[in-house]
């Protein structure tokens, strides 16, 4: 099946239950949203999706995405994006040699590298911004940036870990356009987590409250 589908997942740390049997799919192009308060799990879950999850939690649980089972892989054979609440720019790089970073190795040669990069600071309203220092750009430009740098590596899902929270309120409302549109202009099943009730509404996908697993 295609899309992101989890099945019975549950996860727990010191021995107390954060949640239990939680499923979800979601499709192509679809935005599911995990909704909780602090401590309930929900980074937690994206955590183990995207094959990071600290030891000292303890979970089971299947992924499987676009028919590929994800479950027990290391994060970079996953095929998973993800977008933080901090936009983690490289300060001793460029804008356009933060994006690079995150080129899918197919794209070879300085020359396709570069229009690849180009493409998306386009994209991204940063045409013009390839050697400009990441410290200069607004919170909204970073933003933009930090995402076109996940999309780069090409992944086949996206995880968001409440990447709007830091920004004021018009911003935000931007930004979390801007986030849905290229999701679904690419087909990406996305997994949100976030406590604002406003993204999960924008999302327009199933809602997942962590208080009743």
């Amino acid at each position: 099946m295609k899309g992101l589908v989890l099945a019975d997942i549950s996860v727990a740390i010191a021995g107390e239950q954060l949640f239990s049997r939680l499923s979800v799919t979601v499709p192509p192009g679809g935005i599911a949203t995990v909704i909780g308060p602090s401590g309930s799990g929900k980074s937690t879950l994206l955590a183990y999706v995207g094959g990071f999850l600290e030891p000292a939690f303890r979970a089971s649980g299947k992924v499987r995405l676009n028919d590929r089972e994800l479950t027990g892989l290391p994060p970079e054979q996953r095929g998973v994006g993800i977008l933080f609440q901090d936009d983690l720019l490289f300060p001793h790089l460029s804008v356009g040699g933060n994006l690079a970073f995150g080129l899918d190795a197919t794209v070879s040669g300085r020359a396709k590298r570069r229009a690849a990069v180009e493409e998306a600071l386009e994209q991204a309203g940063l045409a013009g911004f390839h050697d400009r220092d990441p410290t200069t750009l607004s919170g909204g430009q970073r933003a933009r940036a930090a995402l076109m740098r996940t999309l780069l590596a090409q992944p086949e899902g996206l995880l968001l870990d409440e990447p709007f929270s830091k920004l004021d309120r018009d911003l935000r409302n931007e930004f979390r356009g801007f986030v849905f549109s290229h999701a679904r202009s690419r087909g990406l099943p996305t997994l949100m987590v976030t406590h604002d009730v406003e993204d999960a509404e924008a999302a327009g996908g199933e809602v997942i409250d962590l208080l009743r697993f």
